[in-house]
């Protein structure tokens, strides 16, 4: 996997070889988060809802990492692809050290402002001690798991996806072992409770990342002993930032967005948001496969971008939409005809399975549109156009969705409001696809 040349391999192949192992990842972190939230729920109901208080900052944490990863992807790939090897391996190295030292200071400061947050998301004082223990813990780790998230991204700039499919699995593995054992004890460790599963995480996040280091420095040689200067530190860093901040903030854009849209769901009683949140379980799982490939489209398209083999980059996302558009009618088709069995399995009364059935009959005809709105803009960011992928995050969702959601609900009820989620992820998709669209040519064009 490390060897794949994606500057003259084949196009098809080499894209398949790559989204394969990062469908396994991505599995592999479902279960990481699942775990913790297993177990925490068997300490009881406060521990599960403090945690559940803690997902909006680990999110945003979250976000900024992908943003920085999406960045580092970017920038290294091109670089890796105009034969700038040297330049890439003094950028990657400055941009891991110089993310791990941000998220340092961002961890440092954020404990002097818990109490205040987490009283402003409305957590009571019974949880704050049960949050306070989790959440001290989790900023010791999360240098390390920005840093291991950026690192992986500079493994996928090389082309190999193996390596950071493998770390997601080994870490997933490692919190699993470690949750009950620091959560409730065993021998000699003493039963931590929530600050358990913080710490269970942290020593995975440590673990992985030591591993994910040695890779990059002795196999790629993406990292590289040399003397600190300011001047070439920060510009390197700026080159990342020009794109991993608006990465980040379109990331954030979401769960905000989610937020107004369950709120309107609220309209139509609890059943109705409690199947919503089944729904956009169902969701992840259905785009599963376009998300894999939304995330190793990205090096293939920056390297050819980098040697200015613009026609690959073209076929290349013209394949990955047609493989999308395809694959999610089929899940689409699997869904409807299952949804009673579906709906049945997920939901604990009828007054769920209704509406839950409603969502499934209706939002998943959308899911190939929606899949061409994220690798359209995962593939301006690989294009070093985050602005322009930004704008079709702010279209979709505050443009479309929202509105559009909001005059279904009030005109026409809740299954209007559902369509609605379809209308807009295809006139999203459509002004996404012809943008990238409209930019390719215009490459083509100058590189004539």
């Amino acid at each position: 996997m490390a060897d794949l040349d994606l500057i003259r391999g084949a196009i098809r192949p080499t894209l398949v070889r790559m989204t394969l192992p990062m469908m396994m990842g991505i599995v592999s972190l479902m279960l990481f988060n699942l775990a913790d939230v297993y177990f925490v729920s068997q300490l009881g109901t406060r521990e599960m809802a403090s945690l559940a208080f803690t997902f909006p900052v680990t999110f945003a944490v979250i976000s900024l990492a992908i943003g920085f990863g999406i960045g580092t992807s970017a920038t290294l790939a091109k670089l890796i692809g105009g034969g700038k090897t040297s330049q890439a391996a003094k950028l990657a190295t400055d941009n891991l050290m110089m993310t791990f030292l941000l998220v340092v200071f961002i961890s440092v400061v954020a404990r002097f402002f818990m109490v205040p947050l987490f009283n402003l998301l409305g957590a009571s004082e019974a949880q704050m001690p049960f949050i306070l223990d989790y959440m001290d813990m989790w900023w010791f780790g999360a240098a390390f798991v920005v840093s291991n998230m950026v690192a992986n991204s500079s493994l996928r700039a090389k082309g190999d996806t193996k390596t950071p499919a493998l770390v997601m699995a080994v870490s997933s593995a490692a919190n699993l072992i470690l949750d009950p054992l620091f959560i409730f004890g065993w021998g000699p460790v003493p039963g931590m409770g929530i600050q358990g599963a913080a710490l269970a995480s942290v020593t995975a996040w440590m673990g992985v990342f030591v591993y994910v280091v040695y890779i990059l420095f002795h196999k790629y040689q993406l990292l590289v002993v040399q003397p600190p200067q300011l001047k070439r530190i920060l510009s390197h860093w700026v080159q990342v930032m020009k794109i991993g901040i608006p990465a980040a903030v379109s990331n954030m854009l979401t769960p905000i967005a989610g937020g107004v849209l369950t709120a309107l769901v609220a309209q139509h009683g609890a059943e109705a948001v409690a199947a919503f949140g089944v729904g956009n379980r169902l969701e992840s799982l259905s785009l599963l496969a376009c998300l894999a490939l939304s995330m190793t489209l990205p090096p293939f398209v920056s390297q050819n971008f980098g040697a200015n083999q613009i026609a690959r980059v073209e076929a290349a996302y013209k394949g990955a939409i047609k493989f999308a558009l395809g694959w999610q009618l089929i899940v689409f088709v699997v869904l409807f005809l299952l949804q009673d069995v579906i709906a049945g399995a997920f939901a604990d009364s009828s007054a769920v399975e209704e509406p839950l059935s409603l969502w499934i009959s209706v939002v998943p005809l959308g899911f190939g549109m929606q899949a061409v709105i994220f690798l359209s803009a995962s593939t301006l960011n690989a294009l070093h156009q985050p602005m322009q992928a930004m704008r079709i995050s702010v279209i979709r969702l505050f443009v479309f969705f929202i509105p559009l959601a909001w005059i279904a609900n009030y005109f026409a009820g809740l299954e209007a409001m559902f369509s609605s989620f379809v209308v807009a992820n295809a006139l999203t998709a459509v002004i996404a696809y012809f943008r990238v669209s409209r930019l390719l040519k215009r490459k083509a064009v100058v590189n004539q």
